[in-house]
């Protein structure tokens, strides 16, 4: 993936700064605003999987839930059109509207070699 970099199921993002000459980023995907920063590749890895650890010890040590950053849910705005024909299909095939967009996602990232 362009610009991203994981750790223990976290991602970060890759930006560099030419004024600062400074390589940064955020975990991305999470409510909260963790940052890292290194003034090269092996020190921008370092600093996010430093951040990562961080981030999961301050959750445990406040006693709350670190973010994940993909649960499995996630609103889709279709269009009336679209929203109409699909769930007819669903009724039409005896499934529900979520499997119809787990299908059709599943045949595009098959096709397009995403995963």
């Amino acid at each position: 993936m362009k610009d991203l970099i994981h750790y223990k199921d976290y991602y970060g993002s890759v930006h560099y700064s030419d004024e600062d000459q400074v390589f940064f980023g955020k975990i991305e995907y999470i409510k909260s605003l963790v940052n890292y920063e290194g003034t090269d590749v092996k020190s921008l890895k370092q600093a996010f999987q430093e951040a990562v650890d961080d981030y999961l010890e301050l959750c445990q040590s406040e006693g709350t839930k670190p973010d994940q950053s993909f649960r499995g849910s996630f609103n889709v705005r279709t269009g009336s059109e679209l929203h109409r024909k699909a769930t007819l299909y669903a009724k039409e095939q005896g499934m529900n509207l979520n499997n119809v967009v787990i299908k059709a996602l599943e045949q595009f990232l098959l096709t397009t070699n995403r995963t």
